[in-house]
């Protein structure tokens, strides 16, 4: 058994600098849009060559020349729990620039978690900011949005949008800052409307979300925090039946940037 694999894709779990990438799908998405793959191993060759001409033909042969095969004895020492089909890499976590992210000109919204509770539940809302093409998705808190688990629940959409943690979540949503909570108060570009998803909101209406809006989220436990809703430009609530307390937080990110997408004209012929 190769010791020095097992070692390197151990510690590139614990490598804020680095991303272990399980599974097909998120290989897929990592490839597609750009990631850099250090390396990556398969313990079913043929299956992942056959996966890759049925569902990523743009990548298969990248796929298949990238992927060292291994016994599934030795990928079994490589992660926690093995993807079903075989596959898992190492790739290099891209840098990003929060006040860029701020600054982006286009009207696309960006997400902001709070202290969200599941990491593989902000892997999938990160999932369904990248099909709605947000601006990017900041995450505060203890959760690690590039978590192999949250990769899992991204299918590897990290890689196609800005995904970042932050310290100081309230103060940097109305100012431009870095994710060390550094900032100053922000003109200009970098100044976003700040609309905070809040159960006890005016009802969300889509169509009247302002362009290149902050959308604010917080855990399904716990909201949104004091100092955030204070901050706010708005506070906006799902319609929901009497008697349903929450959603599922990635449901709730979908049902907002899709509702606003949609709103919008997005996708029409």
């Amino acid at each position: 058994m190769d010791s020095d694999l097992i070692r390197r894709y151990r510690s590139a779990r614990r490598d804020r600098g680095l991303a272990v990438v399980e599974g097909f799908h998120a290989l897929k998405h990592a490839l597609r849009f750009g990631a850099e793959v250090l390396e990556a191993v398969s313990s079913a060759p043929e299956e992942l060559q056959r996966l890759a001409a049925a569902l990523a033909p743009d990548l298969a042969g990248e796929l298949v020349e990238r992927t060292t095969p291994v016994p599934p004895e030795t990928l079994a020492q490589l992660v926690p729990l093995v993807p079903r089909t075989g596959v898992v890499a190492i790739a290099r976590r891209p840098a990003v620039d929060v006040d860029a992210v701020l600054a982006d000109p286009r009207p696309a919204p960006l997400v902001l978690l709070e202290h969200p509770r599941n990491v593989g539940n902000t892997g999938a809302c990160v999932r369904v900011a990248a099909a709605a093409d947000a601006a990017g998705v900041l995450v505060s808190g203890e959760i690690d949005p590039w978590h192999p688990d949250a990769l899992r629940g991204g299918a590897g959409l990290q890689f196609a949008l800005p995904v970042a943690s932050v310290t100081s979540y309230a103060s940097m949503c109305c100012t431009s800052g870095n994710s060390r909570g550094e900032s100053s108060e922000a003109t200009g570009p970098s100044r976003r409307p700040l609309i905070a998803i809040d159960p006890d909101g005016d009802s969300l209406r889509p169509a009247e979300l302002p362009p290149r809006a902050v959308l604010a989220f917080g855990s399904e436990r716990d909201g949104l925090s004091a100092a955030l809703l204070e901050r706010a430009d708005a506070r906006l609530g799902i319609p929901m039946r009497a008697g349903v307390s929450s959603l599922n937080l990635a449901t709730t990110v979908a049902a907002v940037l899709f509702a606003q997408r949609l709103a919008d004209g997005a996708g029409e012929s």
